[in-house]
C-alpha cells in the first residue's frame, strides 16, 4: 500500500477535504483508494487468491441475507471520527442505508457485516486501523480473512463493539467451519479458501 501525497490546500481542511481528495483520486484501474487515518492510500489489484476467496464467502452470504440486503464489494464505508474511509473487500448493507446515500460511500454504521482479507501490503490496517475504526462505527460483525496471520491462515469473527474494539468471537484456521451468528444464521466453510 502506498501513500498518496495531494495538495490539501485546494481542498479545504477536514472530513470534506479529505473526501474531495478521494473522490478526485485518479487510480490505476483495479486498485483501491482509501482514507486511512486521514492519509489518502491506493493499493494495488487483489491477487487471484484473494478474489477468490471474496467469491466464496460473497456466494455463502447471499443464501443468507434478506432480499432488502445486498452484499457489496467496492461500497466505501465512511468512519468520519476516525478520518476513515475504508473499502472493506465485502460490506453486507441494507438496500434502503445504500439508497439513502449518494456518492460511493455510506456510513460504516449503516454495515451489518464488513469482511476484510489481507493482503502483504495491508495486512496491518486491516488487523488493527479497520479493526478500531469499525468498531468505533459500531458495525455488529467483521470477520477478518488472514492469509498472512503469524501462526498460519486464519479466519476471525469480531462482535460486540464497544468504542473502537471487538470482542473475538471465534476464530479458525483455513480448512474448518466458522459459523456467523444472526442474523446470518451461515456457516462458513474455509476448505475452499486457497492460501497464498
Amino acid at each position: 500500500m502506498s501513500a498518496l501525497t495531494v495538495d490539501h490546500s485546494s481542498h479545504g481542511n477536514g472530513w470534506d477535504g479529505l473526501v474531495r481528495i478521494w473522490e478526485e483520486t485518479d487510480a490505476p484501474e483495479g486498485c483501491k483508494v482509501e482514507i486511512i487515518e486521514g492519509i489518502v492510500t491506493v493499493s494495488p489489484q487483489p491477487s487471484n487468491n484473494h478474489n477468490d476467496i471474496a467469491d466464496e464467502i460473497h456466494r455463502a452470504l447471499y443464501t443468507a441475507v434478506p432480499r432488502d440486503w445486498g452484499v457489496y464489494q467496492t461500497l466505501g464505508a465512511a468512519v468520519p471520527s476516525r478520518s476513515g474511509l475504508y473499502i472493506p473487500d465485502l460490506a453486507v448493507v441494507p438496500k434502503a442505508v445504500l439508497r439513502g446515500e449518494d456518492g460511493g460511500f455510506v456510513p460504516a454504521a449503516g454495515a451489518e457485516l464488513v469482511v476484510e482479507i489481507t493482503s502483504v501490503s495491508n495486512a496491518s490496517h486491516d488487523r488493527l486501523t479497520k479493526a478500531a475504526g469499525y468498531a468505533q462505527a459500531g458495525v455488529p460483525l467483521y470477520l477478518l480473512v488472514d492469509s498472512f496471520a503469524p501462526g498460519g491462515p486464519t479466519v476471525t469473527l469480531y462482535g460486540e463493539p464497544k468504542d473502537a474494539v471487538y470482542r473475538v468471537l471465534r476464530a479458525v484456521k483455513f480448512g474448518e467451519e466458522l459459523h456467523l451468528p444472526a442474523p446470518f444464521d451461515l456457516t462458513l466453510d474455509t476448505s475452499a479458501f486457497p492460501e497464498d
